[in-house]
């Protein structure tokens, strides 16, 4: 079983159901361990859209780092992602954060995800959850890397989402 964090996100349609919805179906994918908080975010690169809600989920599974891509690529499909300009506006994104310690560098995957360290969107709520999770590349904790980080990107926790997502226990009979 690998222990794979994977980061989650959304800026259209209804914000919290998305979130809620692809956490249900990550854990088709493996064991889900923890969730994070959710955290607003405003966009970065393109800010003509609206603000996303962001978290991170730490999982087991079984599946390879390109399976696993596959089938968040299929969940993503699934939750009604269409293609639209690099960092624009998504009901869902689902990205591979860290796996294991392993570093993989292939054309469309890259893991520890590449700009994972520059952004307090996905450092927030990893470190919430894995303070401790190392980044293989620099050798570096999540809070490491958030305290080091100097932009101002605004990040903040999200009221209306305090205990959005259930338990394993609770989720166990749950249909997506």
């Amino acid at each position: 079983m690998a222990r794979v964090f994977v980061g989650l996100g959304t800026n259209l349609g209804d914000r919290l159901g998305q979130l809620k919805q692809a956490l249900c179906l990550l854990r088709g994918l493996g064991t889900v361990r923890r969730v994070s908080s959710l955290y607003e975010t405003e966009p970065v690169g393109y800010a003509g859209q609206p603000w996303f809600l962001n978290a991170a989920c730490e999982m087991e599974t079984d599946l390879s780092p390109l399976d696993l891509l596959s089938a968040l690529k299929d969940i993503e499909h699934h939750l009604g992602r269409v293609p639209t300009r690099r960092n624009g506006p998504r009901t869902i994104d689902l990205d591979i954060l860290l796996y294991d310690e392993r570093q993989v560098e292939l054309p469309d995957l890259k893991i520890p995800h590449p700009r994972m360290h520059q952004r307090r969107f996905v450092l927030e709520p990893l470190a919430e959850i894995a303070p401790d999770a190392v980044h293989p590349r620099l050798g570096k904790t999540a809070r490491e890397l958030l305290q080091e980080l100097q932009d101002g990107e605004v990040v903040r926790k999200y009221a209306a989402g305090t205990g959005w997502h259930r338990t394993a226990e609770e989720a166990a009979g749950q249909r997506c």
